[in-house]
């Protein structure tokens, strides 16, 4: 769509303007996709260059540096040893004696049992002082892949020690050759709570997010790629092996058995929906939590505090609980039928959680009870800020409120949230509280009964996910196949959304 003059703008009318900013933002996404690969690329290409260089200065510093440089591409530390440097010194030599003795003792059996995750499962072995048969448990490919991955991260972490080590040799070559001194054990020590105090404070929550957060995912993506479920524990039952890519055929597959739907209708069925429940849980939370908070701040308005509080209420009371609640209230026997009875509005029950709309419905206007008062506190504090002037301008300029709220008050709020609405939409697609306290998924869907998991109309992804991991199956390679795909749709709305924000693109403006 051809960019319009802001005189040709101006001259549109609201209808058309309204059209136009949307067509703008959907012309831009084919371009936003295009720079995240462009991106990606030049990523891609500075990340070779740099391994490049890399290997280029390692060859060079052997080939230009001393016998103490050069030993200590064998024997790390040996270098800083023999210059003086000896907490240094002796910091790298017993990393790589740890290294070595891992790599002995255990390391090199996990590497070499990764291929096959295990070759002898559990057997039976006759026991004379019982007299009976007994089950002896051997290889545990849990555990393989577990110490596996953790035996590459140590390899790795070890390679980045080892270019480190000669990158201080280089470093203490050149500071000996211009005639000064170099860092002494206690000057280093000294250095660990001065100048580098940043890097001694973040040394142990790296650490913590490397092995609780990095680790972790990688496990679960290799898990993707096994036959790892309830059948193939991997140690009690059975041992589980590398299947390759044939769990992302089954889900993306779209063969059918016993005339019900496919995985892979089943998965677009279920994002589809999980797609519509994030824009509508994000979007009426934001606009009604914003009207909210407009008509408490208005003036003439008495007991704001009061009536914050009890919005606030909503806050404070634990969603297991009060969803729990809810969910009864609008049972076929609940509080909300019977009342509607009792009144003569209804003849027969509504079929809140039977029905598969009235489920997606109800849930969503539960959520508007849920989510409106974080988004009224927020939206206080960001209306307070906006300068009276502007308002007033309008006002003499003849604007009604309708116009004042369109040309001063959206504007505003979506350029202050575009960030939060963008990771409200994120949430709220893995929004599991919500749909599992209220419904479990419910009401089942027929048409999906071959997927694993007991599917129903108002399972998210998430939610789905979890049932597959949880039920008698446990199929624990597929709930990782479908958080592999949760994780690579959540990135691309991500990147997309972010990349044409205004908040982001043209930060300068709110100054």
């Amino acid at each position: 769509m051809a960019q319009l003059s802001d005189l040709e703008y101006l001259k549109l009318s609201k209808g058309r303007k309204l059209g136009y900013k949307a067509g703008r933002f959907f012309a831009g996404i084919p371009v936003a996709v295009l720079n995240v690969f462009r991106r990606l690329g030049e990523l891609l290409k500075k990340g070779v260059t740099a391994i490049g260089r890399e290997i280029k200065d390692i060859v060079m510093t052997f080939v230009n540096g001393d016998w103490k440089t050069k030993l200590s591409y064998l024997v790390m530390g040996f270098g800083c040893l023999a210059r003086g440097q000896i907490l240094r010194g002796l910091l790298f030599l017993l990393f790589e004696v740890v290294f070595i003795g891992y790599m002995i003792l255990s390391g090199a059996y996990w590497l070499s049992m990764m291929p096959s995750l295990g070759k002898v499962g559990p057997t039976e072995e006759y026991n004379e002082i019982f007299d009976a048969y007994v089950t002896k448990y051997n290889d545990n490919s849990f555990q393989i892949l577990l110490y596996s991955v953790l035996t590459i991260f140590f390899i790795i972490a070890f390679i980045y020690t080892w270019r480190v080590n000669i990158r201080q040799n280089k470093m203490a070559e050149k500071i000996l050759a211009s005639g000064k001194k170099l860092k002494s054990s206690k000057e280093d020590l000294r250095s660990m709570v001065d100048e580098s105090f940043h890097k001694t404070l973040l040394a142990l929550p790296m650490t913590g997010i490397i092995v609780f957060t990095v680790l972790p995912l990688i496990f679960m993506i290799l898990v993707a790629f096994t036959n790892y479920d309830g059948a193939h524990d991997g140690y009690i039952s059975n041992l589980f092996h590398w299947v390759g890519l044939d769990n992302f055929n089954t889900l993306l597959s779209w063969k059918s058995a016993n005339g019900t739907q496919s995985y892979a209708a089943t998965f677009g069925e279920i994002l589809s929906w999980t797609l519509m429940w994030a824009f509508f849980a994000t979007f009426t939370n934001y606009f009604l939590g914003m009207f909210v908070a407009m008509a408490i701040n208005k003036k003439g308005i008495k007991g704001k505090k009061i009536w914050r509080t009890i919005l606030v209420m909503t806050i404070a009371i634990p969603q297991f609980i009060s969803l729990l609640y809810v969910s009864k209230m609008f049972a076929k026997d609940g509080i909300v039928n019977g009342a509607l009875l009792s009144l003569g509005w209804i003849n027969k029950a509504l079929p809140f959680w039977e029905d598969a709309t009235w489920a997606r419905i109800t849930v969503i206007i539960i959520n508007i009870w849920i989510g409106i008062p974080y988004l009224m506190l927020m939206a206080t504090g960001i209306l307070m800020n906006i300068p009276a002037d502007l308002y007033e301008s309008a006002r003499i300029d003849g604007a009604n409120p309708w116009q004042q709220y369109t040309r001063i008050t959206l504007p505003y709020m979506l350029f202050i949230t575009g960030p939060y609405l963008l990771t409200s939409f994120i949430g709220n697609i893995n929004n599991f509280n919500v749909i599992f306290l209220l419904t479990g998924g419910a009401p089942a869907n027929p048409a999906a009964s071959s997927a694993a998991g007991s599917v129903g109309y108002t399972d998210l992804l998430i939610t789905w996910l979890f049932k597959i991991s949880t039920g008698a199956e446990s199929k624990y390679y597929l709930a990782s196949v479908i958080g592999i795909l949760v994780f690579v749709v959540v990135s691309i709305i991500a990147l997309i959304v972010y990349n044409v924000l205004p908040s982001i693109k043209n930060e300068e403006d709110f100054q």
